[in-house]
């Protein structure tokens, strides 16, 4: 098996707002979503559009796509960019059947140079659900730091919930990897 990691490109966009727009409330609920949020078609054409034209200092969000054997199997994006010193970083699994497998800890691990590097970071955090621990064991595996956890409302189509801050530090960052 294979694995790798780019930058988005334009045809990746219909598979990143598939995976959400046909997300079931059920999946989106585990991740600390609510389905009625969650923007429609146009709105992700739209911003990924916007990120891909931008370069880095400019970018709003950065992504990437990850891959088993060439296939697009999820995406690793950050937002809340402060070009040069932080970054939140989001981690999306589109494929069920890949999901629990040691797969994700893999594709952070590949993603985690593009973010440090291409946007000059000086901290990444990330800011998963509390009660979904998929995210949460990936980060702790990676070497990042655990914070706290506080309650919040961590993303636009997120809902107030318990929510575990971690953050990675460059220097981390080149000491592990």
């Amino acid at each position: 098996m294979n694995l790798s990691v780019r930058e988005i490109q334009e045809q990746d966009i219909p598979l990143i707002s598939d995976y959400w727009v046909n997300a079931t409330s059920e999946s989106l609920l585990a991740m600390g979503a609510i389905k009625e949020m969650v923007p429609d078609q146009k709105y992700w054409q739209e911003a990924l559009l916007s990120q891909i034209k931008s370069n880095y200092a400019e970018k709003q969000s950065y992504c990437t796509i990850w891959l088993v054997d060439g296939e697009p199997i999820g995406h690793c994006n950050v937002n809340k960019i402060i070009f040069g010193q932080e970054a939140y970083m989001h981690l999306q699994l589109w494929k069920a059947d890949k999901r629990q497998s040691g797969l994700g800890t893999s594709l952070v691990k590949l993603s985690l140079p593009y973010f440090f590097q291409n946007l000059q970071l000086k901290t990444l955090f990330c800011e998963p659900y509390a009660l979904n621990p998929a995210p949460n064991s990936t980060l702790k595996k990676l070497g990042f730091d655990f914070v706290k956890e506080y309650i919040t409302v961590p993303g636009s189509f997120s809902f107030e919930q318990p929510t575990n801050r971690w953050e990675l530090s460059l220097e981390k960052f080149n000491l592990l990897f």
